[in-house]
């Protein structure tokens, strides 16, 4: 009878334990509660890089010396000041237009202008795109605009152009400061 008792015992206790891991399994495989939905997850990110990058290529701007200025690493590529200018001309252009703002037509940035002159125009750039973005959500990402000429393209295309831009830019500085021996600002620690 003893026996038996304790064989009904550890059988009980065999139960209980699959029943207690059943449950346990079965909360632990039950669908956790849905995360919030983001309401404009487009736009939000594209601000978040705006401002990564808009640190980094800043900030790489201001480490390459103003007498690498005009470095360029073969004949045929732009120098360092170009880069400087072509960005400032991308950031001008697709932003501006992103966000229906008129810019001054007086002062364009020339490949040749000193580096005191081409980083807070970068600086002032970067500002053109934080204000364009600033009221942007996702509610019209197939809304067209142009940007180039007078071809159109959706603002989600327009979006995607300008991330794609500012890690083409910052990826090119990168390459002309290490070829002058310097770390790119990522890789600093």
């Amino acid at each position: 009878m003893k026996r038996t008792v304790t064989m009904l015992a550890a059988v009980a206790m065999g139960i209980a334990g699959a029943v207690s891991g059943a449950s346990a399994q079965q909360a632990a495989s039950a669908p956790a509660a849905a995360p919030a939905v983001e309401t404009n997850p487009v736009t939000n990110f594209v601000r978040l890089w705006l401002e990564r990058q808009a640190k980094n290529t800043i900030a790489a701007a201001e480490e390459m010396p103003a007498d690498k200025y005009d470095y360029k690493p073969t004949p045929p590529q732009i120098t360092f000041g170009h880069l400087v200018v072509h960005i400032i001309n991308s950031n001008n252009g697709l932003c501006s237009k992103y966000g229906g703002i008129t810019l001054p037509t007086a002062d364009k940035p020339s490949d040749t202008d000193p580096k005191d002159k081409l980083v807070p125009a970068l600086k002032a750039s970067f500002d053109v795109c934080t204000q364009a973005l600033a009221k942007a959500d996702d509610s019209n990402l197939g809304e067209p605009i142009k940007v180039f000429g007078d071809r159109p393209v959706s603002r989600a295309a327009a979006l995607i152009i300008l991330t794609n831009e500012f890690s083409d830019h910052y990826a090119t500085q990168a390459m002309y400061l290490r070829l002058n021996g310097l770390l790119p600002p990522t890789a600093q620690k």
